[in-house]
This record gives structure tokens, sequence and C-alpha cells, in this order.
């Protein structure tokens, strides 16, 4: 932990699996006690900075009956044996974070590499899932208020019929839809994160910023794209990447079906 602190070392979090994401009771990875540690077996999907990092928390099954209430996170450092990226996953957007196939084959760990209490791994995973929605939220933002600028900036001076692409009506309106949107957006994520810092609950109003956030962000870089016309669809301006990059955000920290069954099971329960 020092060393993360410090910035020497980058970590990642592993819960993700090629058959199991949101469903963590279809979790494969398993932890078997051995003498005074435990030996992890199992593959994770989609993990970020799973190459680079210094180590990994993973999230591993210690007792299958009990589904998602059997689930217990270990710390393991890069280099043991048994532990090792297996596959760079190749993405539509994001590319410049490493994203990886983890892959541990009767890899050791001792006790003292676990975080937390036995069995309460998950648990402990939804109060982090929470702060990332509001991170995502706020990722999404940014990429829409890039992408939004750009596509002002563009209409200001590409000139159609005489005038500025700005002075037509279709092209305002996806201005204006745009800024009022990502207004919205901001207020929400503002919310989440002022609760977040309160230590409030908010499990609700990180998923609605998330949810609203995300599908923002890529309507707006969506709607830039569409303003640059034929140039949005090249790679000599920044929108295609906006675009690109916004979509992960309605599926990374849950997706946005998934942000509807929590926000939807809140508003039924309240």
């Amino acid at each position: 932990m020092p060393k993360a602190a410090a910035g020497e070392w980058l970590a990642a979090w592993a819960l993700t699996e090629p058959g199991s994401g949101t469903d963590a009771a279809g979790m494969r990875t398993t932890a078997v006690r051995q003498g005074d540690g435990w030996v992890l077996n199992g593959t994770k999907m989609f993990i970020t900075q799973g190459s680079v990092g210094g180590f990994c928390v993973v999230l591993a099954s210690t007792d299958a009956s009990r589904k998602q209430k059997g689930i217990t996170a270990f710390v393991v450092e890069h280099g043991t044996p048994g532990f090792r990226a297996s596959r760079h996953i190749e993405k539509m957007g994001m590319r410049s974070s490493d994203t990886v196939e983890l892959t541990f084959e009767d890899c050791y760990v001792s006790d003292e590499q676990r975080v937390g209490e036995l069995n309460h791994g998950f648990l402990d995973t939804l109060a982090i899932l929470d702060r990332g929605r509001v991170s995502i939220g706020a990722l999404a933002l940014g990429l829409g208020e890039g992408a939004l600028e750009a596509g002002v900036k563009y209409a200001k001076d590409r000139q159609q019929f005489g005038k500025p692409i700005a002075d037509f009506q279709a092209i305002q309106w996806m201005i204006a839809d745009s800024r009022t949107e990502l207004d919205a957006a901001r207020l929400l994520v503002y919310r989440a994160a002022v609760m977040a810092d309160r230590d409030a609950r908010y499990s609700l109003e990180a998923s609605t910023a998330k949810l609203f956030a995300s599908e923002v962000g890529s309507r707006v870089c969506n709607r830039s794209l569409q303003i640059h016309g034929g140039y949005g669809y090249t790679r000599e301006f920044p929108v295609e990447r906006h675009l690109r990059d916004a979509k992960l955000c309605e599926i990374g920290e849950g997706t946005s079906e998934v942000q509807r069954m929590i926000i939807a099971r809140h508003v039924l329960a309240g």
C-alpha cells in the first residue's frame, strides 16, 4: 500500500470473469484453504491495469454454497507464481487503458494477503462500485464536454451555403440539447459526489448519476460527430475517439440496464 500511495505502483481490481460480471454468484475463480494460506485458480476478464500494476485485488469464491456471500478478496503481487496476464484485450475505445485477461493457476497467497473478513469480499465491493459509478459519471461528463466544445468550434468554422453551419437551426438545436443535457448530468454527478464525501447513503444517487451521465455523454459525442459530417467519421478530428471512449461508460461499473434495475428497486422499496 505505501508503494501504491506514493505512485510507485499501479493497482488492479479483478471481479469480472469471462462468464460473469454483475452476476457475482456465477463466479468461477476459487480460493481453497491450504495450510496457512490459499490457492487461487480461475480467470478474470477486462481487468484495467492488469498487466502493468504492481498488485491486483482479486475476488474469489471461498464458499460456493453461499454464492455472493461466499466471496473473499485477496491481494496478489505481480510476479507471484501462477499469476499472469494471459491476454491483452483489443477494444473499440479507451485504447490507452491497459485491459487484460488474468489467469490464476495454483497461485498460492498467504492469509495475510486476504483483504477484509472471510466471505465478505463482494459486500465490501458494493461500496466500491458506488464510488466507481460516480467516477464513471464524471468521466462521461468530461467526454461530453470535450465533444461539445469540438462541435461548437467546428460549427463556427465550417462554411456551407455562404455562412457558418452554426447559423443553421438544425445545428443550433443539437448544440442546445447537448448543453442542456450536460448541465443536468453535471448536477446529478455532483449530488452523488457530495453525498459520497459526506459518507451518506448514496447508492440510488450513484446509479442515477451514472445512468444519465453515461447515456448523455454518448448522445452528445454522437451529435458532435454528426455536426462534423464526413470529417467526424475520420481520424482527422477527435470526436470519433470521444464517441468510442464514451460508449464504455454505458457498460463499465454496471451496464445501463443494471443501473435501471437498481434505481427501480430503490424506488419500489421506498
